[in-house]
Order: C-alpha cells, then structure tokens, then sequence
C-alpha cells in the first residue's frame, strides 16, 4: 500500500505539472512562477526528504530503542516531542515571515534577468508559507516512519498535488498563474493534516505502562527521568538538556548542534543546483526556465521510486545501528544500492529511447506548443544521464547520518559536485543552451555520487565498495542495451501511425523493449540486482521405517571382572583412573612328539 500511495503522488505530481503546462504553457509568466518555485523545492527537501529526515529518524529510533530497554521512568519519544516540537514550529515561523518580507531581493538575487519580476515576487510570498506547513509535515513523517509506521507519511504528495490542481483548476481564470502558487500554500496544510491522526495515535499509545517501563514516573525522582534515555535523543534533535549538565552533557549537545548543522548544509548544497539552473537560465530566452521544469519533473520520476525503498529501510538501519548490529546494516545498504540503481536505470532506459514521444503524450496540448515538445524532449534525454547520481547521493548520505553522528564528508563530497556544476554551467550555456545546464547538472550529481561512494567506511556504514561499484556497472551495462533496443522501437512504431497515436505507440513499445531486454542483459552477468531463487529448506526426517522393539530374550550375564575392559570401566565409574593391571602370560604348551 505504501508504494502504491508514493507511486500515486508521483503521477499527481505529473499531472500537477501536465494542468500548469496546459494551463500557462511555458512562458514568462510560468518562469516567473517557477522562480517562486524554488522556495518550496527547497522545504521539501530539507524539512520532508533530507535534513528532518535524517535528524529526526535517528533520534527518535534512539529513544523507541531506550523505551524498548526500559532505561527510563518517562517515556523518551514523549519527552523528544516536548522538546523540540515547539522550538522547531517558532523557528520555522520566523523563517517563513521573514522570507515574506524579503522576496523582493530574493527575486533580484535568483533570476535577475526575468522579465517580469513582480510576479514573482507575489508568488514567492504566497509559496513562503509551506516553511511552517512543510516543517510540521517532515516532522510528523519523520516520528512515523521511526515507529515503522509508513502509511500516513507516503499520502503527503497526494494531499499536496491533489490541493495545487484543485486550487489552479478553481481561480486559474481569475488569477492566473498566481493561483499555483496560492495551491502549494493549501496543499502544505493538507499534508500535516493528512498525518496528525497518524501521529496522535502513535504518541498516545506509547504513553500506555509496558511490563518493561512500568507505570510513568516524574522527571527528576531519581529513576533516570532527568538525565535517562529521552535526554539523549533530545540533544541529538537540537534540544536543550536538564540544569546542571555536566561536561558529557555538553558534549552530546554539541554533536546534536553539529550533525543538525551537517546535515541542513549538505541540503543547501544539494538544492543549490536549482539556484545555479535559475540563475543561468533567466539569462535565456523566455520558456528556458520552463522547459528545465517540465524535462527535471518528468526524468526525476524512476528517481523518486527508486529512493522509495531507501526511505522504507532508513529507519530499519538506523534502528540496527542503534542495537549494534552493523552487520545487518551493511547487507541492507549494499541490497539498497543495488535495487536502487537497477530501478533508476530502468526508468532511465525508458527515457532516453522516448523522450520526444512522451513529451508529446503529456504536455503537448493547450498552450504548449510543438516546439515547446521539442525542446523539453533534448533536456529530458541529458537529464536523465545523471538520474543514477542523483539517486546514489540519495541513498548513500542516508548511510553517514543513520547513526545520529556528525560528519562533514557529505557537504565536502556535494561542495565539489556543486563547484563543477557551477562552472560547466557558465562554460556550456552560450553554446549549448538548456541542454548544456542539463549537462552541468548530470556532470556534478555524478561526481558527488562517486566521492560518496569512495567517502564509505568509518564515516558511515562501512560497505563493500568494489562490490557495490561492479553491481552497478553491471547495470549501467544491461541499461545501455535496453536503450537502443528501445530506441530503435520507438522510432519504428513513431513513424508507422501517426499523431499522438503513433506517439502513445512509441511510448507503450520503449517500456515494453526496456522491461524484456534490461533483465535479459543482466541475467549473464549475474547481477543481484535480479531476484534471488530461495534456499531450499531441509526436508522432514524419515519416519517411514519405524524401529522394532529391543531384543529383550537374552539376559544380560555379570560382568566379567577378568577383562582389563570391564576393569578400566569400573575404575571410571569409580571416578578415578587405575593403571590397567599386567596381563598374566598364557602357558605355553609343546607338542608331545615320539622319539624314534
């Protein structure tokens, strides 16, 4: 149920981008919404996908793992809440009105080439309230997802998409393309309400006496209450600790400031390749910025799904972690990245080999034109060459925060991807446009992808990198053979129907090529990628041929006390040795024979 409700919020998502392509086309005024679109791009990534996540999850699997142990008189996943809940929504708040004010030099500063900046300025402050609502929303999925709890959270982008359609569907003739961004700020609420019931129910119930806890005892009565094992799991999430701390105390806060600090900084960095796509693309022609928004939301779909099972195991290693057990951790993460690459890969395949003819079948009607396809198409095709390093980067970092520590490694490895997307981006947007952003991109996702990789061990969980390194080359191989089967498809059934018939054809037989030929390619290579046959279990004894009764007509006679073997046993069972006594030699006896 879980990945069909993120599989739902996928294609919402598609269809949330099909309604503002037919809606608005791909003009100045949708570059001006986009540029607005940037604040909420970075909340969902550093409140719901990255940095609450990979704060959140491991403190609270720390405390769930003190509360299963019983260390505390209080419930720590109860105090983690008091704790940072509230310091979490007032900062979020501050944040957001603050952004509200400054949206006008916010504009200036992301594309200071647009044509119509007031637009976006006015986008930009309605889009300033998802700060708060998606904060709220990252925290509750964050809480449920370490109580092994997934379904609540996997609705968020379907409450969220469905309220952007409805809201551009209601006032789009009234306010234009204002209206989408007065739905990102209804579709934030809906996702913190989609998860509260959830939530609610989850906190309530662990306030319940367990036979391990006991009944719960005040903070302070000498059982652990002030200083037990909530306390930890607060100052890993940011929160303060009781008076009188002392010098451990400290310490702990410390690292919780710093892996709170590594982790948003490694966001910022990774987001940063929106602000660099922006930034160069408003210096183009009027719809640039467009078509990288339609091609990026289109290729990033076997990305979302890939990173959908790397969300569902994050807690399950962050929980091994938690109870020592490394090597569990380990199998699960090198499983992860070999799944995930092989499902990114597919998707990939697909992409290439039909880019034109999905571009058509999804947005070419409205007023989105036949160009606007073609160009969208070009960007979608270079994209999708970095799909696997995005996707790496998303699965790997999740293995250096798993254990609620500090590293900086990850922000160093996403620095140098950023630094190379920045400066390939200036070098290849004169000559190349759109495509040579989409270029720049792909080149520095990659890079961050393999200083990550090479970055394991110590700093995360130590995985088998050459393993992991040949798995994947396995499937960039198997990828690189369903492409031009499928390539070669598409463009055959293309040309025999015509319109958008021959390009839904074209489409339906891409996916069909890439889905036969992808895991044929693999199957000689031996990839683990494909499913495992099970081990056979052990059969049930033989119980056909049953014993017969013991022989019982011979008696057993006494022992024979002459034998040096009866003597030794009796000396045995007497509990002490005894040299086994000299045999007495036997007589030898002659032949009698006659004299003669």
């Amino acid at each position: 149920m879980t990945g069909v409700l993120t599989a739902a919020g996928a294609l919402l998502g598609l269809l949330r981008d099909q309604t503002l392509a037919h809606l608005f086309g791909a003009d100045r005024d949708t570059d001006a919404f986009l540029v607005a679109w940037t604040v909420p791009e970075f909340a969902s990534t550093l409140l719901i996908e990255d940095g609450m996540a990979l704060v959140l999850v491991p403190a609270f699997s720390v405390a769930l793992a003190r509360r299963a142990r019983g260390t505390s008189g209080t419930d720590p996943v109860r105090a983690l809440v008091r704790a940072s809940l509230p310091r979490l929504g007032l900062a979020l708040s501050g944040v957001a009105l603050l952004l509200v004010v400054m949206a006008p030099a916010l504009v200036g500063a992301l594309a200071p080439g647009l044509p119509d900046p007031e637009l976006a300025v006015d986008c930009t402050r309605l889009t300033a309230t998802c700060l708060l609502s998606f904060g709220l929303a990252g925290y509750c999925g964050a809480a449920l997802r370490a109580h092994r709890s997934f379904l609540a959270p996997a609705t968020i982008y379907v409450a969220y998409n469905v309220g952007i359609i409805t809201t551009m569907l209601v006032l789009g003739g009234r306010w234009g393309v204002r209206s989408a961004a007065a739905g990102v700020a209804i579709g934030g609420l809906l996702m913190v309400l989609a998860q509260l019931p959830a939530l609610w129910v989850r906190l309530r119930g662990s306030a319940r006496p367990t036979a391990a806890t006991g009944p719960p005892r005040p903070e302070g009565d000498g059982s652990g209450g002030g200083s037990g094992g909530g306390d930890r799991a607060v100052r890993l999430a940011g929160g303060g600790s009781a008076a009188g701390a002392g010098a451990g105390d400290r310490a702990v806060r410390l690292a919780g400031g710093a892996l709170i600090a590594s982790v948003l900084l490694f966001g910022v960095c990774r987001q940063s390749q929106v602000l660099i796509e922006r930034f160069l693309g408003s210096s183009l022609p009027a719809g640039a910025i467009s078509h990288l928004n339609y091609a990026q939301k289109v290729a990033q779909m076997p990305m979302v799904l890939s990173l959908m099972l790397c969300t569902v195991t994050f807690p399950v290693v962050a929980r091994a972690l938690a109870e020592g057990h490394t090597e569990k951790a380990r199998r699960r993460v090198e499983r992860d990245l070999t799944l995930a690459a092989a499902v990114v890969l597919l998707g990939a395949a697909a992409i290439v080999a039909c880019a034109p003819q999905l571009v058509h079948v999804l947005f070419q009607r409205g007023a989105f034109t036949a160009a606007d396809t073609a160009a969208t198409a070009g960007v979608m095709r270079v994209y999708a060459l970095g799909l696997l390093g995005h996707t790496l980067v998303g699965a790997l970092v999740r293995t250096y925060f798993s254990a609620g520590r500090p590293t900086w490694y990850p922000l160093a490895a996403m620095s140098a991807g950023i630094a190379a997307t920045a400066v390939l981006g200036a070098l290849a947007v004169g000559p190349f446009g759109v495509r040579g952003i989409a270029a720049a991109n792909a080149t520095g996702i990659t890079l961050a992808a393999v200083l990550l990789l090479c970055g394991t061990g110590p700093r995360s969980v130590p995985i088998h990198r050459r393993r992991v390194a040949a798995e994947l080359t396995k499937t960039l191989v198997a990828a690189g053979c369903a492409t031009g089967a499928a390539l070669l498809c598409a463009r055959w059934a293309d040309a025999a129907l015509p319109g958008v018939r021959g390009a839904a054809a074209a489409v339906a037989a891409a996916v069909l090529v890439v889905a036969v030929v992808f895991p044929l390619a693999l199957w000689p290579l031996r990839a683990d990628a494909l499913p495992r046959r099970p081990a056979r279990a052990p059969g049930p004894p033989d119980v056909t041929r049953v014993p017969g009764p013991p022989d019982v007509t011979r008696a057993p006679g006494p022992p024979d006390v002459t034998s040096p073997r009866s003597w030794t046993d009796r000396a045995r069972e007497g509990g002490r040795r005894t040299a086994r006594p000299p045999r007495t030699p036997r007589p030898v006896t002659r032949k009698r024979t006659d004299a003669r």
